[in-house]
């Protein structure tokens, strides 16, 4: 965090009044970005992570192309991304998450493990594969490492 004069200084400056959102630039908090078919999933998650405190979930879909665009748009630090949907695009989206100009780091969350998913999500770029019933706690150590 910043010292007290910094923030009383941001404060009273006029231009704090003119872009009241100024202090989330000097605030680091991760940005994570959830994907995931399921919307009462993508809610959760965000509810488990929003308490972290450092973990600001920016947005979630359950749609591909929305995912590529809103992370594009957005340049979460983090995606979770469940690579299992009913369209099989999954991996292909992570591969196509892992080649933007400004790539987020994608955390696989599933709920059934597959070795060869787990391969296959290696090589196309996810940081770490894990499963969704991961208690919260080492689920934020893991993003938070990431970053």
């Amino acid at each position: 965090m910043f010292g007290k004069e910094i923030t009383r200084e941001l404060f009273s400056c006029d231009l704090y009044w003119a872009y009241p959102n100024i202090l989330e630039l000097f605030v680091s908090s991760t940005r994570v970005y959830i994907v995931d078919e399921h919307r009462s999933v993508c809610i959760a998650l965000a509810d488990r992570l929003e308490h972290s405190g450092d973990l600001q979930v920016i947005g979630h879909t359950g749609s591909a192309d929305e995912a590529l665009r809103d992370v594009r748009e957005s340049c979460p630090d983090i995606v979770l991304l469940e690579v299992k949907r009913s369209d099989g695009m999954g991996l292909e989206l992570l591969r196509q998450l892992s080649t933007l100009a400004k790539p987020p780091r994608v955390v696989v969350l599933t709920s059934y493990s597959s070795f060869w998913e787990r391969q296959a999500a290696s090589r196309a770029g996810a940081a770490f594969y894990l499963l969704k019933d991961i208690e919260t706690e080492e689920l934020i150590q893991h993003i938070t490492n990431l970053v």
